[in-house]
């Protein structure tokens, strides 16, 4: 009988230190952001939301979703972020103690735009009018 792998975890999702990993650099990206002033003219003004940080379980590589303030203008605040990738990464070796500074990619955070139109469904008359019955 083979011992079960504690190396490879397919479908039970992140480990806790990928989590710990994410949170940390999340936390450090959003000071930077926060202190820098980014030389590209798709970020100049932008208020961004970095909502979760996802690392590779190497801890190399970290996908980081994001949502301009007010959502306009998206495609060009990520392709912004992601052309000022390379210096984020370099303030972030300075900003946290991982043995790898990881590689940074930004993505938009779809999250947002899901919750708005599961708001809209739901104000809907017709659906409003189910929910109310079966709340009797």
């Amino acid at each position: 009988m083979s011992r079960p792998s504690h190396r490879q975890r397919p479908s039970a999702g992140p480990s806790q230190r990928q989590l710990r990993a994410g949170e940390l650099v999340r936390h450090a990206l959003v000071e930077i952001l926060r202190e820098e002033d980014l030389a590209d003219a798709a970020l100049a003004g932008v208020s961004v939301t970095l909502t979760e940080v996802k690392m590779s379980p190497d801890l190399k590589h970290a996908v980081c979703f994001v949502e301009p303030l007010g959502g306009a203008h998206a495609s060009e605040v990520v392709a912004g972020l992601n052309r000022v990738a390379r210096f984020l990464r370099g303030r972030l070796g300075h900003a946290i103690d991982l043995r790898f500074t990881p590689d940074l990619k930004f993505v938009h955070d779809e999250s947002f735009d899901a919750a708005d139109k599961m708001s809209r469904l739901l104000a809907e008359p017709r659906v409003r009018r189910d929910v109310e019955s079966g709340e009797d």
